[in-house]
């Protein structure tokens, strides 16, 4: 037997640590009130609706498991066992507790206190009863399929989501729903992209980069700034595989209002069949989607290209903030181009092919031009007398903007959700995935998803316009991670909040606002 003493000796400065517990006090002070967003936008209750992984009326329910993800995920957790950093947390447990039975008749209290059968003690799940959680959501028989399918010579196979993964996407959408109710938009810009998240995992499959990976893919709601889609897929499942089904689950988790969509995507959406859905007049109630898309740089492509006449490429000009517009080293032209694939018939109207050329910085030496293959990037080159190779990219789509602005426009796709891909992965615990269960990881990833709509409804609908382009660490930094001290006061809990009055203001606006999103009571 040992004794461990807690009390540290004295370092090289001034001061010392000593372990205390059950002191009241938090370093997540900030946090409780995005669970109180999620509780008024309507998604503690859709998750207790929908996901149902939870059976039998024992132990954690659906809603405490998923927001406990959702939680862990904004305090800046990436594993399983960081849930028993917020368990040591005993501020923010007590807050926990008292949030779990508020407005509780004394019936759905009783049948809360017997869901324990030896007393409830954490505020938090454990790390063990996090996994069998999310074992839950993976579909063995669904691992057999892909078994078969392999066999079969079937290059790419998406499991079939599970009961309990479409409850996610319900809970999604409505939230969507909900952010929707508050910020209403008539108008739904569709980025759709995948992501590669690598993975050491055994049972992970290469990517087309050669490393192991999971390539989830998402549906991003320009004007709403979340993700109204995701479908978790493995790494070797190329990006475009079954887009246009992607698409259209996408459209219909959209909420009402929206009268108008539109459609941007890399050359992994450049699929006729995609194409033409979206240029058909019948896709009610939303009619012709318009899109633009970029397209592969085929031979015919170059081809077409190269029959421009210099006078007509046009110089590609950027506009600022301030209106000023400066020239890039770019230029565009509209070719006339339609691709052997493209089979509408002759009556149907020609999709719009801008080229975009760029040349290339470094000359090349006589004898030592590098053949295109060494290159990450299609090339051509062109002029009559004096030849120069350029880097070629082009787009294909049916809208009838201006050909600038309309590059401007598809490029914006760009920025924005190759962003929220790195918040998912990096700030979010999405790029760590837990399990080497496929039904797991996707919940996982669904959680990361989820922690960031919950964010940019924080962001969108309660905090103000100077924080919509901070990034999670400044929002950790300045509003979750604020200290403070959890007493009873008057039968009321109370959070001493530490921070100064800046922090304390910044609370009490965030709860003012998160209140005045509640439904007027109809009178």
């Amino acid at each position: 037997t040992y004794e461990v003493n807690f009390m540290m000796t004295q370092g090289v400065l001034p001061f010392k640590y000593e372990l205390t517990t059950k002191c009241g006090l938090t370093a997540l002070a900030g946090l409780p009130p995005f669970f109180e967003l999620a509780s008024v936008l309507g998604m503690v209750a859709s998750i207790e609706a929908h996901v149902r992984a939870r059976f039998g009326g024992q132990g954690w329910t659906d809603a405490e498991m998923v927001m406990a993800l959702v939680l862990l995920n904004l305090a800046g957790g990436e594993h399983v066992e960081d849930l028993d950093r917020l368990e040591a947390d005993d501020g923010l447990c007590q807050v926990m507790l008292e949030i779990r039975g508020y407005r509780m008749t004394r019936k759905a209290r009783r049948e809360l206190k017997r869901r324990w059968r030896k007393g409830r003690e954490r505020a938090f799940p454990s790390r063990s009863a996090m996994r069998r959680y999310l074992m839950e959501f993976h579909d063995a028989g669904e691992e057999t399929r892909r078994e078969v399918a392999r066999a079969e010579g079937v290059a790419a196979f998406i499991p079939a989501p599970g009961a309990h993964l479409v409850g996610m996407s319900k809970v999604n959408q409505g939230l969507m729903a909900s952010i929707q109710r508050h910020k209403p938009v008539t108008v739904a810009t569709l980025d759709q992209d995948a992501t590669l998240t690598e993975t050491s995992k055994l049972e992970a499959l290469y990517c087309y980069k050669h490393f192991k990976a999971y390539q989830p893919f998402n549906t991003w709601w320009a004007e709403q700034q979340s993700m109204l889609h995701t479908e978790f897929r493995d790494g070797n499942v190329p990006a475009g595989h079954q887009q246009l089904r992607c698409l259209q689950e996408a459209i219909a988790l959209l909420p009402a209002g929206v009268e108008k969509i539109l459609l941007r995507s890399d050359s992994a959406g450049y699929q006729h069949e995609l194409m033409k859905y979206c240029d058909a007049t019948d896709n009610k109630p939303w009619g012709r989607i318009e899109f633009t898309i970029s397209a592969d740089v085929s031979q015919e492509l170059k081809a077409a290209s190269a029959k421009v006449a210099e006078l007509e490429w046009e110089r590609l000009y950027r506009t600022d903030e301030n209106g000023d517009r400066w020239a890039t080293n770019q230029e565009w032209a509209e070719i006339d181009f339609v691709p052997s694939g493209d089979k509408r018939g002759k009556n149907a109207t020609p999709y719009r092919y801008l080229a975009i050329r760029e040349p290339m910085s470094d000359p090349e030496l006589p004898g030592m031009e590098k053949p295109e293959a060494e290159l990450p990037f299609p090339t051509a080159i062109f002029g009559s007398k004096v030849k120069k190779r350029y880097k070629l990219t082009a787009i294909v789509t049916n809208r009838t903007l201006p050909g600038e602005q309309l590059i401007w426009w598809h490029r914006e796709r760009c920025g924005k959700s190759e962003e929220v891909h790195a918040i998912l992965k990096d700030d979010l615990a999405g790029g760590v995935l837990p399990s080497g269960y496929f039904g797991a990881n996707a919940a996982w990833w669904w959680a990361a998803v989820l922690s960031f709509n919950l964010l940019m409804a924080m962001k969108r609908l309660v905090l103000k316009k100077e924080w919509l382009p901070r990034r999670l660490k400044a929002i950790r930094f300045q509003l979750i991670a604020l200290p403070g001290r959890v007493v009873r006061h008057a039968r009321k809990l109370v959070i001493k909040l530490g921070g100064g009055q800046t922090a304390y203001q910044l609370i009490v606006h965030i709860r003012t606002a998160i209140a005045n999103l509640l439904p007027t009571p109809a009178t």
